[in-house]
């Protein structure tokens, strides 16, 4: 085994709220990330019990470190938490427990239902993390964000999707106004990824 392939990490990535696991924007995802190394995917419990309301964070947490272990296995290749939304916030909390390479937060919710911070934790990170944020998702103010970045202890970076909604998605008349694609969008944030993951994978 060659040292750039042993270099690989294993990239643990977490469905948001509203979808489960095999969606499509998860598959499609899967797919983007396996370009940088192995994939594993999961569900959180309420998802797999049939229920929409997601479970409270202690439970959550759980179930994301089950995740973690079951992909890290005996292997000592790094290991990236890749999250949709609320896979995310969660992984990031999984961080200040467990020992994780980097964190790739894919629409990061800065702002809870009601409107409040959830800074908490990113305050409290020492993981290096990466955001990938669209310019309409209203989870996550841009400006908010940079505040956030700001104050936090930990290396972060910022990928700014330009017109993407929450699941870093653009309008149709958006990406024909500037003449690219979603695929290319998306393509661009995986560059960001890998070049993220590059300065901070030892």
């Amino acid at each position: 085994m060659s040292r750039a392939r042993r270099a690989r990490p294993r990239v643990l990535l977490a469905p948001g709220a509203g979808a489960a696991s095999t969606s499509a924007w998860m598959e499609r995802w899967a797919g983007h990330l396996s370009a940088i190394g192995e994939v594993g995917r999961f569900d959180y419990p309420y998802r797999l019990a049939g229920r929409r309301s997601p479970d409270r964070l202690p439970v959550l947490l759980e179930a994301h470190r089950a995740a973690l272990r079951a992909l890290r296995g005996r292997s000592r290749q790094p290991v990236v938490l890749a999250g949709k939304s609320m896979g995310s916030r969660v992984g990031c909390h999984l961080a200040l427990e467990e020992d994780v390479a980097a964190l790739v937060c894919l629409g990061y919710p800065l702002r809870g239902a009601s409107g409040a911070l959830r800074d908490e934790v990113l305050l409290a990170l020492r993981t290096p993390v990466l955001f990938v944020q669209g310019t309409r998702d209203p989870l996550c103010p841009l400006d908010a964000l940079e505040a956030v970045r700001r104050r936090m202890r930990a290396p972060s970076a910022l990928h700014v999707v330009e017109d993407g909604n929450h699941s870093l998605e653009a309008g149709v008349r958006a990406l024909a106004a500037r003449g690219t694609t979603q695929a290319e969008v998306e393509a661009r944030a995986l560059e960001a990824v890998r070049a993220f993951l590059a300065g901070h994978l030892r």
